[in-house]
């Protein structure tokens, strides 16, 4: 399902958009996440905490939860999981490791794993994903293993890519804008960044050239 129709289905459902609680020990960046996630137009609502022992009144109102550095202890975070499920979860990550991998082996929760110095463009395409039930997250920024293929340094997916991300990388292989890929597929822009930026992830690349070339790589660009 689209991004824009699960926004639309979202919605209808709730009478609402999301509700997002972020958690940031630092003023200075719950500012800005606030700043950033303002700016989203699926989210409606946003609370601030300063660390997660704050989060009772809110957690059962609260669709995505948005953690940064120094939310609180392994033990708290095991704990609002274990009373929410179906909430999404988005981490900031810096460099603890473990908590990272608590939220990827949560099979009640979707969720997001970000550097914490990840754009404003980022941080919208991994909130609309968890919020399509999609998980998204570098394998490196977890601390998981790849996959080794048997040919030298190679690595294979392991989040394979769907049949929609399989046509914009092939259009990105020919240097298409995302408003021209927006008309070649008749779907929105916004979709389209949000299908950019999936693929980015799933190939484990950070632009566009890194992806056509993992892509050529890999035999998922026919040339």
């Amino acid at each position: 399902m689209a991004v824009d129709d699960f926004q639309d289905r979202w919605i209808e459902d709730k009478g609402e958009g999301l509700t997002v609680c972020v958690v940031a020990p630092s003023p200075a960046l719950l500012a800005g996440l606030h700043s950033l996630l303002s700016y989203i137009e699926s989210i409606e609502s946003i609370y601030e905490l300063s660390s997660l022992d704050e989060i009772d009144p809110y957690i059962a109102n609260t669709d995505i939860l948005v953690l940064t550095p120094g939310f609180g202890s392994n033990i708290e975070l095991r704990e609002v999981l274990d009373n929410s499920p179906g909430m999404a979860v988005l981490i900031m990550i810096a460099d603890d490791y473990d908590q990272n991998r608590i939220i990827a082996a949560s099979s009640d929760h979707t969720w997001g794993v970000l550097p914490l110095e990840a754009s404003g463009e980022q941080i919208e395409a991994a909130i609309q994903a968890i919020a399509a039930g999609l998980s998204v997250g570098m394998p490196s920024l977890l601390n998981l293993p790849l996959v080794d293929s048997g040919v030298g340094m190679d690595m294979q997916i392991v989040d394979p890519l769907t049949d929609r991300e399989m046509e914009v990388l092939q259009l990105l292989a020919q240097g298409l804008a995302n408003k021209q890929i927006a008309v070649k597929l008749s779907i929105s822009e916004h979709t389209v960044k949000f299908h950019v930026s999936s693929i980015y992830t799933k190939l484990g690349v950070a632009n566009r050239t890194e992806a056509v070339r993992m892509g050529v790589r890999k035999g998922l660009i026919l040339l």
